[in-house]
């Protein structure tokens, strides 16, 4: 299994995109993104020279449903 891959809140949002999530809106330097026939949401924080911290970033995994896996695919597809 690979490691989840670190890297800032932006990438992290487009990788999420994939799997068929899209921004609603912007608080602050959070983007909210939900996804049709859900109920749930991921505010995942966007600053500019930061990674997502990696517990973070399996929470926000394991709420849109997803497993490591899943995920590490969405990140590095095309």
């Amino acid at each position: 299994m690979q490691r989840l891959p670190r890297a800032s809140g932006d990438k992290h949002v487009a990788a999420l995109k994939k799997a068929g999530w899209w921004l609603n809106h912007i608080e602050g330097s959070h983007y909210i993104l939900v996804k049709d026939g859900s109920d749930v949401h991921l505010s995942v924080p966007v600053h500019k020279g930061k990674d997502l911290g990696i517990g973070l970033l399996k929470k926000l995994i394991a709420r849109a449903g997803l497993t490591n896996d899943e995920y590490i695919e969405l990140f590095y597809r095309k």
